[in-house]
């Protein structure tokens, strides 16, 4: 189940919290800066890599400081790989993947490569709606695409609808 809200990744009650990365896990957006600082030292400190990580993989830390206990990390561009759609969804496709050995069901994300990665709104949701497991049940993962207005809002969850 996907749905759209608006509201602060930094405070919200899930299991974990997406965030696009790059190969050393930096954040790549200024809201991915302001989450790291909010999850504080304890949360730098796990996000250390010992060796670069390729573009389309996807690490669960622990969440620092944040309500979130641990924090997905979708790698969406490294060194020699621009972020576009294929590595987009390749990273998602292996942050659902990780989720799932984690028993992470309960995930918010932002929308995984605007900004520097130059997707578009419209185009991000598309990838998170088509590539977010479809399983029903108790079992089943719940997805939270937040945002930050409500326009956006609308916006996402009208593609989330046609997409899912």
């Amino acid at each position: 189940m996907i749905t759209v809200i608006v509201d602060d990744l930094a405070f919200l009650a899930v299991d974990a919290v997406v965030r696009p990365a790059d190969e050393s896990l930096a954040p790549l957006t200024s809201e991915g800066s302001r989450l790291d600082r909010l999850a504080g030292d304890r949360f730098a400190a796990q996000r250390r890599v010992t060796s670069p990580l390729q573009a389309g993989a996807a690490v669960v830390t622990g969440g620092g400081d944040l309500t979130a206990p641990y924090v997905l990390h979708a790698v969406i561009r490294d060194r020699q790989t621009p972020v576009d759609r294929a590595t987009v969804r390749r990273a998602l496709v292996s942050a659902w993947q990780r989720a799932g050995d984690w028993g992470l069901r309960r995930l918010a994300a932002p929308l995984v490569g605007t900004g520097p990665g130059g997707l578009s709104e419209e185009e991000a949701a598309r990838l998170m709606a088509e590539t977010f497991p479809r399983e029903q049940g108790e079992d089943g993962m719940a997805l939270a695409i937040v945002v930050e207005k409500e326009a956006i809002r609308d916006l996402v969850a009208a593609i989330v609808g046609r997409t899912a």
